[in-house]
């Protein structure tokens, strides 16, 4: 680069000051340098500054593909208003990690392009950052039989090498976003119908109705059980007559009245 727009001098205080109070807050131990740009492949990647990581929990930097490291990295662009293009010239490090992640990638585009020389068939890298899809591009810029194009939108951006020859298909529409899974809540049920997004609202008025029929009838058969036991203990024999309308000593004197005479009595009035 022929001009350098971020130095260390008028840079290195505010991202100093920046990541020691991210650092802070994070509660971890480390330790870094803000030092000029020196990289082996100025031809891929040659920032101006680059941000150098030590101390003991330098391997959480780098752990799943560097996710931290990155992220401290895009946070510091933030701070400084740093335009997209101007995003190579600030480079986070740590163990070496962007030397060897430079090779891994040159490595990777030379036999993704192997493969597609043999087989024409295209080759589609998973999604990456704008950073390592350009060390992909100038690590084929030089290939005569392949080419390499960016496709897809946004943190589903990838790198897809073609044939030479072969006409660019049009990317397949996303599928839209559903917005009643969008919106479904801890408390969503699926109806009946199928159809997810309903609120479970207790049980319907129905359910609640003939539940409380049921309730009183209950209540009211409590009742009688209740008056029963005041005139004292009875078998089940004998509460049931009193159910069905029958004293506790027996019959009733209608009852009695209605059987007729008996064979005696009969003898007896014919004779006087």
């Amino acid at each position: 680069m022929a001009e350098r727009i971020y130095t260390v001098e008028e840079h290195g205080p505010r991202i100093d000051a920046f990541l020691r109070t991210v650092i802070g807050h994070m509660g971890l131990e480390l330790d870094f340098t803000i030092d000029t740009g020196d990289n082996p492949h100025p031809d891929i990647e040659d920032p101006e500054l680059v941000v150098r990581f030590t101390g003991p929990d330098v391997q959480l930097l780098l752990a799943n593909k560097a996710e931290l490291l990155l992220a401290l990295e895009y946070l510091t662009m933030e701070m400084l208003r740093m335009p997209s293009e101007h995003h190579e010239r600030l480079c986070f490090d740590a163990n070496d990690h962007r030397m060897l992640r430079i090779a891994e990638l040159r490595l990777s585009a030379q036999t993704a392009a192997e493969r597609v020389k043999r087989s024409k068939v295209p080759f589609r890298f998973s999604p990456m950052s704008s950073r390592e899809r350009r060390i992909i591009h100038l690590a084929l810029r030089h290939d005569t039989e392949v080419r390499s194009e960016s496709s897809g939108v946004g943190p589903h951006r990838q790198v897809v090498i073609y044939p030479a020859g072969m006409p660019t298909p049009p990317e397949p529409p996303r599928p839209p976003i559903s917005r009643t899974s969008a919106n479904r809540g801890p408390g969503a049920r699926k109806s009946k119908s199928g159809s997810a997004g309903e609120r479970d609202l207790g049980p319907r008025a129905g359910s609640q109705e003939r539940t409380g029929s049921r309730t009183r009838r209950f209540r009211d058969r409590g009742a009688g059980k209740a008056e029963g036991s005041k005139s004292g203990p009875t078998s089940p024999a004998g509460g049931a007559r009193a159910r069905s309308g029958i004293s506790k000593g027996g019959e009733s004197k209608s009852r009695k009245g209605s059987r007729g005479p008996k064979p005696g009595a009969e003898e007896g009035t014919s004779q006087s």
